[in-house]
């Protein structure tokens, strides 16, 4: 059998050289087979066709948390709260308009805004908020809102997802972030999120933003209840409407934390299983130009390496950040010097990007 194995092994690693692409039966008897150095070795030969001035970037944004009142009840979110909650929150617009002034006294680029499905909050709290930091600070990006969360708004105020859409962008939304994806996979969601979106759900929320000329990103919460074929089932998904759109910018995946949520009797998933997904991520989604590793919930320690498995980002300097940061994980948030210092310790040359990968900042 270990022949078999190692020969097949063999004829796909030869195919990933080639720039051939791989089939999902391919890329899942690779994840679950190959080992972690003919993984990373695979990833890290990709990234540097990609990549080949061996460039490494980062963005300083914020990630402003407008809200932690949700009626979603996912089992993985030590974030959510009832309305009732005494610790229950939202934060009224001189609050955010202070926090994104912020944000751009750091030299920061983007905002992203991301809360929990309040009832209370409609369209019209969106538009008003968006108009108003559009008025204020028209050179901030606006990276907000998850597709569960339009896809809610579009229940609540019973509109068509595209005219949720349409009308937030014209409000001054100028992309999304990858949000509420955890897992693109039925059989996983239904059991970890089952009030969420679904995968077809999710999926045609940012289909339509790319339709309407909005970038996205992909991302995964791996790490609790998935098996591989989910981990694989998940990337052919986006890397399906990537071929059709080409509208995501990113695919960003990282691990979930346990602290205060309904699944904390899951054993702990290793740097190792992460550095697994991050390399076949790479590998199978041959369309898409970036890959983010996670330092935020990998630690500084183990982020910087996934730089060797594929990844060509490093993620935020995340000025703010309170979803991770609930659970008990202690998040540290590095200024883009130090960001810079810690690629260049990698092997890499540093720059700061904005939410669209174009260069702002060069550190080398």
């Amino acid at each position: 059998m270990g022949n078999t194995v190692s020969s097949d092994i063999d004829a796909i690693f030869s195919k990933v050289i080639q720039d051939k692409r791989i089939s999902y039966e391919e890329a899942l008897y690779l994840f679950e087979h190959a080992d972690l150095n003919t993984l990373g070795l695979l990833a890290n030969h990709i990234r540097k066709k990609k990549h080949q001035d061996n460039l490494v970037t980062f963005v300083v944004d914020r990630n402003i948390n407008y809200t932690n009142i949700c009626v979603a009840g996912c089992k993985f979110c030590a974030f959510q709260r009832k309305k009732t909650d005494k610790d229950a929150y939202v934060l009224d617009f001189e609050q955010i308009y202070k926090k994104v002034e912020e944000l751009l006294k750091w030299g920061g680029t983007t905002l992203l805004m991301q809360g929990g499905l309040n009832p209370d909050l409609r369209l019209d709290f969106y538009t008003t908020l968006f108009k108003g930091i559009k008025e204020r600070f028209p050179q901030v990006q606006i990276h907000s809102l998850s597709a569960t969360e339009i896809n809610y708004l579009s229940k609540i105020e019973k509109l068509s997802i595209q005219e949720v859409l349409k009308i937030l962008k014209d409000s001054g939304l100028d992309s999304l972030p990858g949000g509420g994806a955890e897992i693109l996979s039925d059989e996983v969601r239904v059991f970890i999120s089952s009030n969420k979106t679904t995968t077809n759900q999710w999926l045609e929320v940012h289909r339509l933003a790319h339709n309407l000329g909005m970038k996205t990103t992909a991302t995964m919460m791996c790490g609790h209840i998935e098996k591989p074929k989910h981990i694989i089932e998940h990337l052919e998904h986006i890397r399906k409407l990537q071929d059709i759109t080409k509208g995501f910018t990113a695919f960003i995946p990282w691990t979930f934390q346990k602290g205060g949520t309904k699944l904390d009797y899951l054993p702990d998933a290793t740097s190792v299983y992460y550095l697994r997904v991050l390399a076949i991520a790479r590998i199978y989604l041959d369309n898409f130009g970036n890959i983010q590793t996670s330092h935020v919930t990998q630690t500084m320690k183990v982020g910087p390496i996934g730089l060797h498995f594929g990844a060509n980002d490093l993620g935020s300097t995340m000025i703010e950040e309170n979803v991770v940061s609930s659970t008990g994980l202690q998040v540290s948030y590095p200024k883009p010097e130090k960001m810079a210092k810690i690629i260049k310790e990698a092997g890499f040359k540093p720059a700061q990007r904005d939410t669209y990968y174009k260069i702002i900042k060069k550190f080398y």
